[in-house]
């Protein structure tokens, strides 16, 4: 697997002259979303994905990663420089899967699969991100923020803060609950959990689970690869039709009973809200772009 190959120009001054910066190189990161082998969209049915191999319709699929760096030749990863627009701020970025149509009704036509920055030229061999929001930002108000953090759609309160994966998938014949009714979605919404403090009177907000997924990848090339989704390997051990208690699917509560399989599968422990194995999620793996 080639690396990353970035020249460092090296610039002559005279005497006296100012110290310059290094040169920076522009690098889009790219992300995808596919069931096994199958690209998901919003409008195409897919599957069959879970325990009870259930074909399924998109509803929602977007994500917030934090921490986005590239990993030079001697291990250490180098921040990104956050490029400002409509999907990322300096710290954050929003990957956005739906476009609003058929079963994602209620979602937004303009979708985002990249994450664009520059950095030092160099030579890089791997990529490394953090599923989530930064504890600094987590905890403020969808109203006053601006983008990407200002969606509604991606928060739960001040004091629980955004939802760091909001995946949601419409089983064919619906989802059986524990009380006998039924409903149409099964949903996967991920954050903080066990939050205390009040924000909009200045406390500070200390959570119990922090629930962020750190991810590394050796021997990524941004130019051929992309990080993927895989919500075949997500869902793998997951029920679809039956819920068992608490919300439709897992809405992180530690004691939900659809949580278990899918935070194992998202490599994250329900009790503490650490990873079970830093930098590894079975659901996330790279592969070449679609």
């Amino acid at each position: 697997m080639r690396s990353l190959s970035i020249s460092l120009t090296t610039v002559a001054c005279l005497a006296g002259c100012a110290t310059q910066s290094p040169a920076e190189q522009p690098v889009s990161l790219n992300f995808a979303l596919v069931a096994g082998e199958q690209p998901v969209r919003c409008g195409t049915v897919f599957g069959p994905v879970g325990r009870d191999q259930k074909r399924v319709s998109l509803r929602d699929a977007r994500f917030y990663v934090q921490d986005v760096a590239l990993i030079d030749d001697t291990g250490k990863p180098v921040p990104l420089r956050l490029q400002v627009n409509d999907w990322q701020d300096t710290q954050v970025a929003l990957l956005d899967f739906e476009d609003g149509s058929a079963h994602c009704v209620g979602g937004t036509p303009a979708t985002n699969t990249q994450v664009i920055g520059s950095i030092p030229a160099g030579r890089y061999r791997g990529v490394s991100v953090t599923l989530g929001v930064p504890q600094s930002l987590n905890h403020t108000s969808t109203e006053l923020q601006g983008a990407p953090l200002d969606l509604a759609a991606m928060g739960w309160s001040w004091q629980a803060g955004r939802k760091f994966i909001k995946l949601e998938v419409d089983p064919e014949g619906g989802v059986s609950k524990a009380d006998g009714s039924r409903a149409n979605t099964w949903y996967l919404h991920l954050g903080s959990t066990g939050c205390s403090g009040n924000p909009v009177t200045g406390e500070t907000v200390a959570c119990q689970r922090a629930n962020r997924i750190p991810l590394r990848f050796e021997g990524f090339d941004p130019v051929t690869q992309a990080v993927v989704l895989d919500v075949a390997a997500l869902l793998r051990d997951s029920r679809l039709a039956v819920d068992e208690g608490a919300a439709v699917g897992c809405m992180s509560g530690p004691t939900d009973p659809e949580c278990v399989a899918v935070f194992k599968r998202l490599g994250v422990s329900l009790s503490s809200g650490s990873p079970l194995e830093p930098g590894y999620s079975p659901a996330f793996s790279v592969r070449a772009r679609p």
